[in-house]
Parts: structure tokens; sequence; C-alpha cells
């Protein structure tokens, strides 16, 4: 692995040339072993702490085969000690108690992660939380690369080539596949140097403060609670008119979800969202007559159907069917803005210039610059605040109360205020 990244320009990351990248097709300490029983656990730990330095983390999941988002293997390199590859529920035990020497060892420095948003929550789940992070994939978009998948980043600054691997697959399945295994070592395998030239880039532009605010954010970040109405992001829902039909969807999706969690199974694998559209529109009465619609030809589909139409048959006798359209919880969508508030559509456009114009300049998308939600928000709820120096205070209270990070509000704020306090066109 070379000791240092091809030569980049301050202003993008760019390399100045990129030649084919020298295949990487096994990690170079070969596939270790997985740790599966509390000792072998623990060994992969002494291991760990054996090294120095940060950790590079991954871990992976089965989504689109599972309910849960559960890790099933979590891979960690560290220097000095090499890589580990860990079962957290091939034991059949509490994970969390399982993983306890790990997560000791893992409290001793930074973690290194790809898209770290994705690996947390799972990782938390099972004990494991980092003291520090580094997420190279952020750390990418900061650097305002185009393409921030790990091959790519990988390729552009190390030159080493990642096949294309497993990431989609059902990693719940048991024995994992010695193939796997070799694609699952080499996520982590690169990490750490990645993390050494990507952090150079950002050195070289000026955005060593910014990666430091990210990742600050990102390590105490928690999503806002999903949406109440989660049966209204059903794929084809829009096809669906009237309220009788809405309450067939909303009460097939729900049957549908409590099987799938009971039984561990993503669901669609249950039924298919268009399974779910389709009888919601035709409101098949019999069994006989729900076998007869073409997307319940399947043998799950059949296996179920006397549940289906008892779903059905709740939903025509529910006194209580849903609205067309959820609660509002903050603005409503862009598209209405025109009619509903069009001085608040007029102050969106000249904001949204704004954010756009100051990201080109910095070289940083626009959604790492300011959370579109954010804006909209700001945008949405805006008074006139009189004198730009008020606008500047209001703007500057709204962001901090956004979780906006520093870097962010010292940009954007002056810039913003002087949008905001323009009169609206009319």
């Amino acid at each position: 692995m070379p000791d240092t990244p091809p030569d980049t320009t301050a202003e993008s990351g760019e390399t100045a040339d990129e030649p084919a990248p020298t295949p990487l097709l096994r990690p170079g300490d070969g596939i270790p072993e997985v740790a599966v029983s509390a000792g072998q656990i623990a060994a992969a730990a002494e291991r760990l702490d054996s090294g120095h330095g940060p950790f590079a983390v991954d871990a992976e999941r089965a989504s689109g085969f599972r309910y849960s988002n559960r890790a099933y293997l979590i891979q960690i390199r560290r220097s000095g000690a090499g890589t580990v590859l860990i079962d957290p529920v091939g034991d059949g035990g509490d994970p969390a108690r399982l993983l306890t020497p790990v997560a000791t060892v893992l409290g001793a420095d930074e973690w290194i992660l790809h898209s770290a948003d994705q690996d947390l929550p799972c990782l938390a789940e099972v004990g494991l939380r980092p003291p520090a992070l580094y997420d190279t994939e952020l750390a990418g978009r900061l650097a305002g690369f185009e393409r921030v998948n790990l091959a790519t980043m990988v390729h552009r600054l190390l030159g080493l080539g990642l096949a294309k691997g497993h990431g989609a697959a059902d990693w719940s399945r048991r024995p994992l596949p010695t193939d796997w295994l070799n694609y699952a070592a080499l996520d982590v395998e690169v990490l750490i140097d990645l993390r050494t030239a990507i952090a150079r880039v950002l050195a070289e532009q000026g955005k060593t403060e910014w990666a430091a605010q990210e990742f600050t954010h990102l390590q105490t970040f928690e999503a806002p609670p999903t949406r109440r109405d989660r049966w209204r992001r059903t794929s084809g829902i829009h096809k669906v008119r009237g309220a009788r039909g809405l309450a067939a969807v909303r009460e097939l999706w729900l049957v549908r979800d409590r099987i799938a969690q009971r039984r561990d199974i993503a669901p669609g694998r249950i039924l298919p969202d268009r399974a779910i559209i389709e009888a919601a529109l035709r409101d098949p009465t019999t069994v006989t007559d729900l076998l007869e619609l073409p997307v319940f030809g399947g043998r799950k589909q059949r296996r179920n159907a006397e549940v289906w139409v008892a779903a059905l048959a709740a939903a025509r006798q529910n006194p209580n069917p849903p609205p067309r359209t959820e609660a509002a919880n903050g603005p409503p969508p862009v598209v209405r803005w025109a009619k509903k508030k069009p001085e608040a559509a007029a102050r969106l456009e000249v904001a949204r210039a704004a954010v756009s114009t100051i990201a080109e300049q910095v070289s940083v998308p626009t959604e790492n610059l300011l959370a579109p939600d954010l804006l909209r928000r700001l945008c949405w709820d805006w008074d006139d605040h009189g004198t730009p120096g008020d606008a500047a205070a209001a703007v500057e209270a709204v962001l901090r109360a956004g979780q906006a990070r520093p870097w962010q509000r010292e940009l954007v704020t002056g810039a913003l205020a002087e949008a905001l306090a323009r009169p609206a066109p009319r």
C-alpha cells in the first residue's frame, strides 16, 4: 500500500493523473478467522489492544432481507494488530455482553468509518460507541469530490482498486461464504490510509476545522423520530383515492409490519408494496377474489391470503378512516408554497440562490453547507426583522437552534440575512 497518495490540487482534491488502479484482491494478512464465541471475541479484543492508533470500523447488515437493522458482522482493523472479524449474533447470547471486551478497547482511540451514519446505530445497539470518529465519506463531500463511494475514493487517493463486493447481500446467512469475508476484510484494509490521504486534502483546502465540527456533530446527532404515519410511504400510494382506499393501505401495511417484525423479515418480502396498492384499489372481499389479482400469485401471498382478506375487511369496518394527508409537522411541500404563502416561496428562491453561490465558491455540496429542511423552515417562518443587522441576528438564532455548525453559520448567515431582508417580490 503506498505511503503517500497521488498529488492533489488544493482547490478540489482532483488528481492530476489517474492511472489504472492496482487491484486490491485480498487482505494483506489474509482473511482472518471470524470470532464467534465469547473466548474468541475476547481474544480479538486483546489483539486489537496490542495495536496502536485509530480503529478502522465497518459493519454489515441484512437490509432488504431482515426487519431489524442489526449488525451481522463487524470488521475492525488497527495498525500493529491487523484485522479482526466478529460475528455478534452467532453465539446466540446477548451481543452487547459478548462485545464488552471489544467496547472497552475501542474506547481508547478514534474510529474511522465510511458513511458513519449508516453503521453507528447498529453498532450502538451492541454497545459499541466511538469516543471520536472520522468519516471518510463525509470528508470527501467537504473536499468537493463528486463521487464519494469507498471504491472511487480509494482509487483516487490511494491508487488502489476495490472490486465490487457483497454489500447488499444477506449477511444474516450462516455460514458466511469465504468471498464475502474477503470483501468485508478489504473494506477496512484501506480506511486508515484513506483517512490520512483525505485529511491531507482537507488541510490543503483549509477545511480541517469544518470536518472536525461535522464529525463531532455526527457523533452526537440523533435522527428525529420517523413520521407517525409510516404507511403513507407505501410506494404507489398516490394512485389510491378516497378514505376507504387509504384505510385499506393502512390496515394491510400495519398487518404486514407486525408479521415482518415478529419473523424478522423485510416487509417487502412478506408482501410487496405493489400488492398492497392493488388490493386497496380492487378491494377483494374473498380469498378467491384476492388470488385472482396477478400480484398475489406468489406462494407467500397465497399462504397468507386469509390474513390479507381479514385486513381489508377490518379496513372497511373501521369507523375512523385516515385523512387524505398527514397532519403537518413543519412547512408544507414546497410545490404548495406559491399558493399558500407566495412571499415564502419568493424568499426560498433567493435564499437557495445565495446558499448555492456560497457552496460553489467553497466547493461543498449545498446540502452539506446547510440542511435543506432547515433552510425551508427559515424561509417559511420568517418575519420582517427590519435592519440587516436584526435580520442577521435572527438568522443566526434560527440556524443555531437547528444545529447548524459554527463553520456553516459563519459562511451563510450574512448572505441569508441580506437575501431575506429584501422586500419580497410581488
